[in-house]
């Protein structure tokens, strides 16, 4: 059975509290994992979650601050040591490819396994896999930083009520799938469009397009919201949101679930972002997120 579920690792900003460890979010995708922001402790949160490194295909950083990326060196060693049966992707700034190259070597070990860099520079399509397709696109921060947006591609849900009608049985079901059309019968009168799921992960910006395009459409948004609305002053000079503007771009983008996330220290209310969120006018799901929570995508419409 497919699972679909971001696993959260970690939900503070800049200080790590008591009960929030740095950042730090797997998204299960089927079969593949795609680690995101690995900050500072991100090897324990995994063995606390149950997250393996065999279970990771894709290291996605969005910037080289150090809540979002000192956890690289550890897990890339972590990712050797068990020596993983499969190659691993890293995505990140190019214009950090000092910092990644620092991490990656920053002691010494056994490099026992394929780990391909592939640098972000510009906004568009990073993978294209059967299963989905991984883009990046600009943030508004201090430094260089880039979202990711994963969409799976549209498929077909076969009608059985018009398959009958049409006389289209057993074997022949699957003949029209692959073919288009059969006896005269076109696939598209007895299917309809089953929308593909859509996620999306931004970390540290200001409100900019890129936030829009990356939230469009989302089953499920990862979003920070460093700041409460009555610090937006400081939100918007240190390059990040409030809970309710990531509230808003998900009410505007049409996003089903939101998940609000790395929070400032400064706070001590979890349900404050919660209720900013709500009076932002969102009406679709919402995790105010903690550490080791699991929040599956939700179910095709």
């Amino acid at each position: 059975m497919s699972v679909r579920e971001l696993v959260v690792l970690g939900t503070a900003s800049q200080v790590p509290t008591r009960h929030r460890n740095h950042n730090g979010y797997v998204l299960r995708w089927d079969g593949e994992g795609i680690l995101f922001d690995p900050g500072e402790g991100t090897q324990r949160q995994m063995l606390r979650a149950a997250v393996a490194a065999h279970d990771l295909n894709r290291i996605c950083v969005t910037h080289f601050h150090g809540d979002h990326s000192l956890g690289l060196a550890g897990v890339i060693q972590r990712i050797n040591l068990d020596r993983v049966p499969h190659p691993v992707t890293a995505h990140f700034p190019r214009s950090g490819q000092r910092y990644f190259d620092r991490l990656r070597h920053a002691t010494a070990y056994r490099e026992t396994v394929t780990l391909t860099e592939a640098p972000v520079d510009h906004d568009g399509d990073l993978a294209v896999t059967p299963a989905y397709t991984l883009s990046a696109h600009r943030l508004s921060h201090p430094v260089e930083s880039y979202g990711y947006r994963l969409v799976e591609p549209d498929g077909r849900r076969m009608l059985p009520e018009r398959l009958a009608a049409h006389g289209v049985t057993g074997p022949d079901i699957g003949r029209i799938q692959r073919e288009g059309a059969l006896g005269g019968v076109r696939l598209d009168q007895v299917s309809e469009v089953r929308r593909g799921q859509r996620f999306a992960f931004v970390m540290d910006t200001r409100l900019c397009d890129g936030v829009y395009t990356l939230a469009e459409g989302c089953d499920l948004l990862v979003i920070e919201s460093t700041f409460l609305d009555e610090d937006e002053r400081l939100a918007v000079e240190h390059g990040h949101l409030t809970a309710g503007q990531a509230a808003r771009v998900a009410r505007d983008s049409g996003v089903r679930h939101l998940v609000l996330t790395h929070f400032s220290q400064r706070y001590g209310d979890p349900e404050e972002f919660e209720r900013q969120a709500r009076d932002a006018g969102f009406t679709g799901g919402l995790t105010v997120a903690h550490d080791l929570q699991r929040v599956p995508l939700p179910k095709r419409r």
